[in-house]
């Protein structure tokens, strides 16, 4: 029998399907989402959070793809360096994305510095990483506060730099309780939140085609 879960995902799926069959003339393939996490932290919240979106994604079809900072070792940003050649392949690997999540942790109120290292180098060159992907943005706490200001901070950015973003942000307080043994997201409303998000993502994917 299938879990509430599974249901929501094959919902949001089969709207998917729809607009993207009409809008693509019935050819098409699993959409690609990338996923980018503010925080490396063995054990981190975020890290949590975004296996869960992973598997949600999964679930409903797509192609889910982990892009780990981790992989591109930027330096700290200065105007006086030359672009490192990992800001190009990062630019590469973002711009092959049919959607973007961010996954950030909030520290003291803003975004952790990996983040906007990650911004501002990427900022620098080409366009192709902001005007092809659809964003969207999530964020997990240990208190009930669910990242609220840092959702606010990364939109700001995102917005600014002219890229698309969709309106449900996903915050996830009280992160102790928020997962099952498994990983999957349980608590509410953030559950309730990952499945609209999802579902906004996919159908703007599909519209833009």
């Amino acid at each position: 029998m299938l879990d509430r879960l599974a249901i929501n995902s094959i919902e949001i799926y089969q709207e998917f399907l729809i607009a993207k069959l009409i809008k693509s003339g019935f050819n098409m393939v699993a959409p690609k989402i990338g996923l980018i996490c503010g925080s490396l932290r063995k054990g981190s919240i975020n890290k949590a959070l975004e296996g869960a979106l992973v598997r949600r994604l999964e679930t409903a079809g797509t192609s889910a793809h982990i892009i780990d900072l981790n992989d591109f070792d930027l330096p700290l940003f200065h105007g006086d360096l030359k672009t490192p050649p990992n800001a190009a392949a990062l630019i590469k690997t973002m711009a092959d994305c049919d959607g973007i999540i961010i996954i950030s942790p909030e520290y003291n109120g803003g975004l952790p510095p990996l983040l906007k290292n990650a911004i501002d180098w990427t900022s620098t060159m080409g366009r192709e990483h902001l005007d092809g992907p659809i964003y969207a943005i999530a964020s997990c706490s240990p208190g009930p506060m669910s990242g609220i200001m840092v959702m606010r901070q990364i939109n700001y950015i995102l917005t600014r730099l002219h890229a698309e973003l969709i309106p449900v942000q996903l915050g996830c307080g009280n992160a102790e309780t928020a997962f099952d043994k498994k990983g999957h997201l349980i608590a509410q409303p953030a559950s309730d939140l990952a499945d609209k998000m999802i579902g906004q993502l996919l159908s703007r994917i599909a519209q833009k085609g």
